[in-house]
């Protein structure tokens, strides 16, 4: 081949291999065009809410351990999750050994106070039947010296001296006797009295361990469903995050005034669930609610908001920075199938909002914290921020723009750079530097 044949084939080459891009960047211009767009159009808005919830009784009541004693306590009967109970039912049942022990101790203490007040009457009944005898015969003694005296003026001095000493012993023996007799009647008194002491304390000990016996047999305060707690003394006392406890069993020993269960009132349940803070604004207490239960598949239930809480909430923990709004919704009717925890998903069935202006949602973005759309100007779009009034699952109604304003369903910007990187993908990507 000839040198300028050559040299016209490879400069040919060159010419091909430099118009490529050129070609490629028509067909990016042309895509660059294609983004979906929609207008701005004046009709209704149904405000439904969808939420998730979890059905939880509206009252609940704890069953603990009995403060009885200073030791530990034994389960030796323990109703299952989930049984159904009535007032009155035993749920929980402990070891009552120790108290029988302390009640048949009090009982004998108590038999042993009684026949010591019987032993102290019959005593002092004694002693009292003695003291009489003895002051008859004192008061006796007394009026027979006053009778020898009266006859001293018949006899010599000496004997008239004997009569007096005589009369005055026997007066003082009658006055020792008459104070003895109310000592006596003292002691008695006070050995009566202490007997007695004892055995109100054994009886007071005895109605203690009766009361504590029938303690350890925790019953349903109301009608319902129980639910056995997690037992934190399986551990030893520590616990952390994502640690498994086991639920309470018989068998468990636990500390007086332990939390060991509840039971749950079925007749009444309410929906507990959390609003985004877009949808907090569209639901309103009393609206009706219509609720699908998944473990009844089928079934609708009716009810209506109950609660709607006032500041939001997040969390923090969970690395969920979202704030949402805690909100109560109630059954209408209840339901013998219904169980405390069962997930629910909840349509709240807001107001009908009449001829307000609306924008598909997907038309809505975000720019610095403030709410924006991309408006159509011939054959570029131009960021404008708008105000929002209402939301729902597909439309948003707007403020701010006229009826047929043609905005951008996707954002232009990063349209436009996917569209470039498709059509070139050896192109550095915008803000990296080529070495």
């Amino acid at each position: 081949m000839k040198p300028d044949r050559i040299f016209a084939v490879v400069l040919g080459g060159l010419i091909l291999a430099c118009s490529a891009p050129l070609v490629s960047g028509g067909q990016l211009g042309a895509s660059e065009e294609k983004i979906p767009t929609a207008k701005v159009s004046k009709g209704d808005l149904e405000l439904k809410v969808y939420a998730t919830g979890e059905l939880r009784p509206v009252r609940s009541m704890m069953l603990v351990a009995p403060p009885v004693g200073g030791g530990t306590l034994r389960i030796v009967h323990l109703a299952r999750s989930g049984s159904r109970v009535r007032t009155g039912d035993v749920v929980i049942e402990f070891d009552p050994s120790e108290q029988q022990y302390s009640l048949e101790q009090s009982r004998s203490e108590l038999l042993q106070a009684e026949e010591e007040i019987a032993k102290a009457k019959a005593d002092a009944e004694v002693q009292t039947s003695q003291d009489k005898v003895a002051l008859l015969k004192a008061q006796f003694a007394v009026r027979q010296a006053e009778l020898d005296v009266s006859k001293n003026e018949l006899l010599s001095a000496i004997d008239a001296k004997k009569n007096l000493l005589k009369l005055e012993e026997a007066k003082r023996a009658l006055a020792q006797l008459q104070q003895d007799i109310q000592s006596h009647a003292l002691s008695n008194q006070a050995t009566i009295a202490v007997a007695q002491e004892k055995r109100n304390k054994a009886k007071l000990a005895m109605d203690e361990a009766q009361r504590n016996i029938e303690s350890m047999r925790v019953k349903a305060p109301i009608n319902g469903l129980v639910e056995v707690r997690k037992n934190e003394e399986a551990a030893g006392g520590f616990f952390f995050g994502g640690m498994t406890l086991p639920e309470y069993r018989e068998g468990d020993e636990v500390n007086p005034g332990s939390y060991i269960a509840q039971t749950l009132e079925t007749d009444q349940m309410e929906l507990r669930a959390k609003l985004e803070e877009s949808d907090r604004t569209n639901v309103k207490v009393g609206e009706p609610v219509e609720v699908h239960v998944d473990a009844l598949p089928g079934v609708a239930f009716s009810g209506k908001t109950k609660t709607l809480s006032g500041a939001a909430s997040g969390d923090m923990w969970g690395g969920n920075a979202t704030r949402k709004f805690d909100a109560t919704f109630q059954l209408d009717k209840p339901d013998a199938r219904l169980r405390s925890g069962f997930t629910a998903h909840l349509v709240i069935l807001g107001s009908d909002i009449k001829g307000v202006l609306c924008l598909p949602r997907q038309a809505i973005f975000e720019k610095g914290g403030k709410p924006i759309v991309y408006v159509k100007a011939g054959g570029a779009f131009q960021a404008r921020d708008i105000a929002i009034k209402y939301r729902t699952e597909s439309r948003v109604a707007v403020e701010g723009l006229p009826e047929g304003t043609e905005v951008a369903l996707v954002n232009p910007d990063q349209a436009m750079r996917k569209s470039r990187k498709a059509a070139n993908p050896l192109a550095p990507a915008e803000g990296v530097g080529s070495r």
